[in-house]
């Protein structure tokens, strides 16, 4: 049984990945989404004549270049792009799996409509029109109902390109107020605390630091990118690790910290209180940037967060947490990692800020080795005809959230207030894109119960996954490879500009986003006018004051307006616009550009590149940044202005509980890639991570089925006794146990850890806290 699997063995996944796909014919009406047609497929590269096409990568936030080896209409092979800064020529066997996701047999093939009970997973193909139709009629009856208020309709859409797409049509054609993304069940605490602390979110300078300290960032476990990398190669300098196991990121360490889970703000409050008591930080960068510095030394010093208090809290050593101290001041490139990952705890936002915070009295922002502010190569916003609908309300999830996302909201809050009838006004439909909220967010019974309240779901997705289950139309849209999509400005330190060409073309019935877009806007634009003539005084006073006609066309009433040219013709014209004809010719070469880059780029040796020379690069730039130690507005919701320790912060586990804490593998990009079967072949399930000895007082063997419960439900799982874990916390992955029997390799496989983690939110973002539930084992 294979638990765990060393890095250089994961990587040697990466050689050679390519897929034969079986044939399979339909056997019932209801699963029509499944291959009816032959795919030829090779089983491996030849010498036929091949094309190279330059993509960007689409299995995880990363967005790392690759070329794809097509020949005769097949993709054959994924191979990493040299000319991509961010990626530097690389692609992790995820990157390489992609080639799966274009041809699993599982994948949505045809428009679907549910012909049974919501969550019973039975359905009939359509065509496109049939789909179409039925979300026309039902939204027709909906805005009737609601008197056009438009933010009735709900969006969503998680992680990756056209979520911009995706607002919009919805947002600004459709004009609903109620969007919601990945942000609030992901990592918003940790750029709210950098953009309100620093005025940025920043790009970390991994490999230039000589000092580096990680918290919340598993980054040899959880993502392998170029930092990652670099992380792995260090030499030279210090590599601190905070984390609650022993993870591979932990074991590479120089210095691994053992930290209860949910303390790492007491951890940093000691550092500071440290700092500030033996006069470590820098005065002059003090002196210059910060803002109520004074009050927020006095606060620190007045509370006595030492690091003997630091160590009752967090129990790391109060010794050591002054030695690191002193070794990070004194350092000359010192980076306290910002982190990436979801939202640990209560005081998650004030960790974020008590690190920023660490970070700038280090002087380690805007240069090199530290928190870079560097360069953007902007492209042009493209300009929305929206419509002004009168009736349409504002969003109320943010309710009680000091901050939050305007953009984005907070997901607990959204379907609470939902479920519980304190919204303002019922929401009665939900477009949801790339977003499998049925795993993704805490307490799946009530993500359930929202839908099930709904009067239309519709799923514009890849693969048949949990929420898909739940949809009254699913609508297929095709893989990354598949499509072009709007080009994207990349980092900060060596900025570029990539391109997602279209590989292949779509397959089966599915279309891109932008596609099923404009034919729904087609459908749509009529009917729904038609609608707001009746129920909105401004557009009949419009049309009084001038004519229907110019009412329609001055107004923004062509939901299809935006999609009028094709997305590639969008692009060649905003990149020729901005940076030239060479610059668009480059993009569809080699899929990246970058000024100089025919200058600038060249390989150094085997696999080694070089992008901008180091004088070039963007370190320090000229800007006269601010930090702001004191956020007044928190006091308003009887929150903390400076990031202080509040006694419901203490870490408290009950007698013969565990604290069940989550993260990911990194074979799996969270459910996304959950029935890929190239990377279940690496690992087949997930594991309760349960410490040897507390194992053997349960009599629990490795491999043996247990019962985590919580208070608001339970899930079985296979136990794996170590000694990396804490004898009073459990850990298992994210991204196991699908419920949808449609994806043949995922189905029932592991466990769901959504499934107990209670709906506890922060009210700084309306953040879901992830970590902060006990629950009890028994074995099975």
């Amino acid at each position: 049984m294979l638990l765990e699997m060393s890095r250089r063995r994961f990587l040697k996944q990466s050689i050679a990945l390519s897929i034969y796909a079986n044939t399979l014919y339909a056997n019932s009406k209801e699963k029509s989404h499944v291959i009816v047609s032959k795919i030829p497929i090779t089983t491996k590269t030849s010498t036929k004549k091949a094309e190279n096409i330059p993509y960007l990568c689409n299995i995880c936030r990363n967005k790392c270049a690759g070329f794809a080896r097509v020949e005769e209409g097949i993709v054959t092979k994924l191979n990493p792009n040299p000319y991509f800064p961010k990626s530097r020529n690389m692609l992790c066997p995820k990157g390489n799996s992609g080639i799966q996701a274009l041809y699993d047999k599982d994948r949505l093939k045809y428009p679907l409509i549910r012909i049974g009970k919501r969550g019973e997973g039975r359905y009939k193909k359509a065509t496109w029109d049939e789909a179409l139709t039925y979300i026309k009629n039902s939204l027709v009856s909906i805005l009737e109902k609601e008197k056009d208020n438009r933010s009735t309709i709900a969006y969503c859409n998680g992680e990756g390109f056209e979520k911009e797409e995706m607002i919009k049509f919805f947002g600004g054609k459709i004009g609903s107020s109620n969007f919601l993304d990945e942000g609030s069940i992901c990592l918003n605490t940790r750029l709210g605390a950098y953009l309100l602390t620093i005025g940025t979110v920043g790009e970390p300078d991994v490999e230039g630091s000589d000092y580096t300290i990680f918290a919340g960032a598993n980054r040899l476990e959880s993502l392998i990118t170029p930092d990652s990398v670099e992380l792995a190669k260090k030499r030279d300098g210090k590599v601190i690790v905070i984390d609650p196991r022993c993870t591979i990121s932990a074991i590479k360490a120089d210095i691994w910290l053992p930290i209860k889970p949910g303390t790492d703000l007491a951890l940093c409050l000691a550092m500071t209180h440290t700092a500030l008591k033996e006069e470590l930080y820098k005065k002059d960068v003090v002196k210059k940037h910060f803002k109520d510095f004074d009050e927020y030394k006095e606060l620190i010093l007045s509370n006595n967060y030492s690091a003997k208090w630091a160590e009752e809290k967090c129990g790391i050593e109060a010794n050591l947490i002054e030695k690191i101290t002193r070794e990070f001041f004194s350092a000359k490139h010192p980076l306290f990692y910002p982190g990436r990952r979801s939202v640990g705890s209560a005081n998650d936002f004030q960790f974020r800020r008590a690190m920023v915070l660490l970070n700038a009295l280090a002087g380690n922002l805007n240069k090199k080795g530290g928190i870079i502010y560097g360069k953007h190569l902007k492209l042009p916003e493209i300009e929305v005809n929206e419509p002004l609908y009168s009736n349409s309300q504002d969003r109320f999830d943010l309710t009680g959230i000091a901050y939050g996302s305007a953009k984005a909201g907070s997901w607990l809050n959204f379907r609470e207030m939902v479920l519980n009838g304190t919204a303002p006004y019922k929401v009665r439909a939900l477009f949801a894109r790339k977003h499998n909220i049925m795993q993704g967010i805490p307490n799946t019974a009530k993500t359930k119960k929202f839908l099930e309240l709904l009067d239309l779901v519709v799923v514009i997705d890849t693969m048949p996954s949990d929420t898909a289950m739940m949809a009254d139309v699913i609508l297929p849209e095709c893989t990354y490879l598949e499509r072009e999509d709007l080009a994207v400005s990349f980092n900060y330190l060596e900025p570029s500009i990539a391109l997602r060409n279209r590989v292949i073309e779509p397959l089966y019935e599915s279309k891109p986003l932008h596609v099923i877009l404009k034919m729904l806007g087609e459908k749509l634009t009529k009917p729904l006018f038609e609608i707001s003539k009746k129920c909105d005084d401004s557009l009949m006073d419009s049309i009084k004051e001038s004519s229907e006609k110019l009412a329609f066309k001055e107004g923004g009433y062509d939901l299809a307006e935006l999609y009028q040219k094709p997305i590639e013709e969008r692009n060649r014209e905003m990149i020729v616009e901005t940076f030239g004809e060479e610059a668009y010719k480059t993009l569809k070469e080699k899929g990246v550009w970058y000024p100089n880059m025919d200058k600038f780029h060249k390989k150094l040796f085997n696999n080694s590149y070089e992008y901008y020379p180091s004088k070039k690069r963007y370190y320090s730039v000229d800007i006269d940044y601010t930090v702001n130690c004191k956020l007044s507005k928190m006091k308003k919701y009887n929150l903390d202005a400076f990031p202080l320790w509040r006694d419901e912060y203490d870490y408290v586990v009950p007698k013969g509980e565990f604290r069940l804490i989550t993260g990911r593998y990194i074979y799996f990009t969270q459910s996304a890639t959950s029935n890929n079967e190239m990377l279940r072949d690496i690992l087949s399930t997930n594991h309760l991570w349960i410490n040897n000895s507390v194992a053997k007082k349960l009599n629990i063997k490795l491999g043996d089925l247990v019962e985590v419960k919580s208070s608001i439900s339970s899930v079985h799982i296979k136990a794996y006794p170590t000694n990396k874990i804490a004898p009073d916390i459990v850990f298992f992955a994210h991204g196991f146990g699908e419920y949808s029997k449609e994806l043949s390799n995922a189905y029932d496989n592991g466990a769901n850890d959504n499934e107990i983690i209670e709906d506890k939110m922060e009210y700084v973002y309306g953040d879901a806290i992830m970590n902060e539930t006990n629950v009890k084992i028994r074995k099975i």
